[in-house]
């Protein structure tokens, strides 16, 4: 199987921070939700997937090849989307559409046209006055537009609401009805991974606790609920992270390892990440 994104044991240092040896593997034809806390890494692990940083240890490889060492076709296939609309603000989509063209000799200015009129973005509007939305939807336009086989997605869809995240998330459902095409983004809404990325990786304090299909990872976990007195009965090496209070329990545990009378329920990816970042307690 050919990978969209391998990453392999990549580190970085800074004073405050370190990226410690990171693995992710993406296969082409998919969707990965990459999710974590402020600060644990996701941004430099983006940054230097893209080669905007040099990393001090390991590499990143899109389609088989370090980005900081590819042609412009070779770059043109990778569309790039972040939290803000980086268009001036006093172009409309009519004008960002020319100046795309004299950038990308692969741009499809056809296409473009036809996603900025199927999503109702304002023709002649300057992008200034559209809508956070309608900005993301422009920036998501650009970013497919000129031959993208790869969609890097860095909180694109914070501060949305609900019905224009749906609408995005349909429109990456169907960028990869192309089995050639893939889409690595990251968030803190867990709710609209859930519903439509195949992989979920997880990184704390800058180390990846675990990268997996995400349908294999809700079938491991579950949170295991009983009173104080049988957690105690527990081994607790089976246990990942639990609440307590002061007459019951609820504690995330790979299922295959608990045995006997307990009650299990099912574990949605929010739940997984939340206990783990509780580092047992």
């Amino acid at each position: 199987m050919n990978n969209a994104i391998e990453i392999k044991n990549l580190c970085k240092n800074y004073p405050s921070f370190t990226l410690k040896n990171v693995n992710i593997t993406l296969p082409k034809g998919y969707i990965m939700g990459f999710v974590g806390a402020n600060g644990a890494g996701k941004s430099t692990t983006i940054s230097a997937l893209l080669g905007l940083i040099k990393p001090d240890g390991g590499s990143c490889l899109i389609d088989g090849k370090d980005m900081r060492y590819m042609n412009n076709a070779e770059k043109s296939q990778i569309g790039v989307v972040l939290d803000e609309c980086n268009f001036p603000e006093t172009l409309n989509w009519k004008q960002v559409d020319k100046f795309m063209k004299k950038i990308y000799s692969s741009w499809d200015s056809e296409k473009f046209s036809a996603d900025c009129r199927k999503w109702k973005l304002p023709e002649k509007t300057p992008v200034g006055k559209y809508s956070k939305g309608m900005k993301m939807k422009l920036s998501i336009a650009a970013a497919m537009c000129h031959g993208a086989r790869l969609l890097v997605m860095d909180e694109a869809t914070s501060g949305l609401d609900p019905v224009v995240r749906n609408e995005i998330l349909d429109i990456l459902l169907d960028f990869v009805q192309n089995e050639e095409n893939s889409v690595f983004i990251s968030s803190h809404i867990i709710s609209d991974l859930e519903k439509v990325c195949d992989y979920i990786t997880f990184i704390k304090d800058g180390e990846v606790v675990f990268s997996r299909e995400k349908d294999l990872l809700c079938d491991d976990y579950g949170i295991l609920r009983c009173s104080n007195s049988d957690f105690e009965k527990i081994d607790k090496g089976r246990i990942v992270a639990y609440n307590q209070n002061s007459f019951a329990t609820d504690a995330l545990v790979h299922k295959s390892r608990i045995t006997g009378d307990h009650i299990i329920d099912k574990a949605n990816i929010e739940d997984i990440m939340l206990y783990y970042m509780k580092e047992g307690k």
